[in-house]
């Protein structure tokens, strides 16, 4: 998840017919052939981790700075090429000046963008580089107005909401723009609810079984444990989050995990007017309100389509992407696209007309797996389709495809 240099569109179009291959024997999985088209649409030569696609076709990516400083940690891809957005001055922060460029107005490691329906592009600034420590005053949640291109909201978060070990990840926005929720996937899972209007923040479920790692579970690439040079293997938290097109009910789970959770939103909200936190927001009150869905095996990107209603799942073990039936409890998953091009398949956006988008973040490749791997990692943005028709990249004109 890296910077934006050379990036081109991808002319190859390969029809996936691949079977589904079971990620773990608890899980149950359909057989059935893939029906996706897997398109190319950019390439970048650093590691890239979220997309988002706008209701106007616009596409917006980040680049965190994990293995590299990043030179642009936001970009909206004009042309199939990304730009820094929605200023250089934004993407200005360096680790090497961190102690002159001020982290509440400037991008410190970004892990996820998300265009809501009020034409706003929200940015999760997890502000922990390399994964390590948040910079003071660093972790926040960015609004900027798609329409003038300008910050609009930046709600930053404290140390009872974000911790010194967190690393907030991924963001889904409700349908009316009045909240937000966050995964942590840090030394400590948690869910975090923010009232967008007020900025008020709330941070529940934190050290949940629900958001926490699975120690049953062994993330594996490539036929054997994905682990760090010291032994240590993948440890991520509460990761993938998908919100129904409704807003009424939240799904997350781990990376290092099997199982699929789910809440009704109205449990996690109500309480930003309140002059108490109330005991129905309580971790306790929560705990029996989450239901186990199903087990889709380790994930990262989840994403709940607003054209079909399905879930699709990225599964990195796979190569893969898979989708969910949430219509049909316990109904397992089918894989829709498995491609050896799909390394660590890990953000979703859908476009305005139904294309599912991913990004290939490259992870088990990076350095901090692979010892002797580039520092800057180059990674792809691909589209999926059911169909053969050509999927545009966005020309950031406006142009709604």
């Amino acid at each position: 998840m890296k910077l934006s240099a050379s990036a081109h569109f991808g002319l190859a179009l390969a029809l996936m017919a691949s079977t589904a291959a079971l990620v773990g024997p608890a899980l149950a999985q359909s057989r059935a052939p893939a029906d996706g088209n897997l398109t190319q649409i950019a390439s970048f030569a650093h590691q890239v981790t979220g997309i988002t696609v706008s209701r106007d076709g616009r596409m917006f990516v980040n680049f965190p700075r994990w293995s590299e400083d990043a030179p642009v940690s936001v970009a909206e891809l004009k042309d199939g090429k990304p730009v820094a957005y929605p200023n250089d001055d934004w993407n200005s922060w360096r680790n090497a000046r961190k102690d002159e460029v001020d982290p509440k107005t400037h991008f410190v490691c970004v892990q996820s963008v998300v265009a809501d329906g009020q034409d706003r592009l929200w940015v999760v600034d997890a502000a922990a580089p390399a994964m390590a420590h948040v910079i003071k005053d660093g972790a926040k949640l960015v609004g900027i107005d798609l329409k003038t291109n300008q910050v609009v909201k930046t709600i930053p978060f404290d140390t009872s909401t974000v911790m010194q070990a967190s690393y907030i990840n991924d963001v889904r926005i409700s349908p009316d723009g009045k909240t937000a929720y966050l995964t942590d996937s840090g030394a400590e899972g948690a869910l975090i609810v923010v009232d967008l209007d007020s900025g008020s923040a709330k941070r529940v479920l934190s050290g949940h079984p629900s958001t926490m790692p699975d120690k049953s579970v062994t993330i594996q690439y490539d036929g054997k444990p994905l682990r760090r040079p010291d032994g240590r293997g993948v440890e991520f938290s509460a990761d993938g989050i998908a919100l129904s097109p409704d807003g009424k009910t939240l799904y997350w789970q781990a990376i290092k995990g099997k199982t699929l959770y789910s809440l009704p939103t109205e449990a996690l909200t109500g309480w930003a007017t309140a002059s108490f936190v109330p005991e129905s927001l309580s971790d306790r009150t929560l705990s029996g309100k989450i239901a186990t869905v199903g087990e889709n095996g380790p994930a990262d990107g989840l994403l709940i389509s607003r054209k079909d209603g399905r879930m699709y799942v990225t599964s990195p073990q796979d190569n893969a992407v898979k989708v969910r039936d949430l219509t049909k409890p316990d109904g397992g998953l089918t894989t829709l696209v498995q491609d050896d091009r799909l390394r660590w398949p890990d953000t979703f956006s859908e476009g305005p007309d139904g294309t599912i988008y991913v990004t290939t973040s490259h992870i088990q490749d990076s350095a901090d797996y692979k010892p002797g791997a580039p520092i800057s990692l180059p990674t792809e943005l691909w589209a999926i389709k059911a169909n053969q028709a050509a999927v545009p990249g966005s020309t950031g004109s406006g142009t709604t495809r």
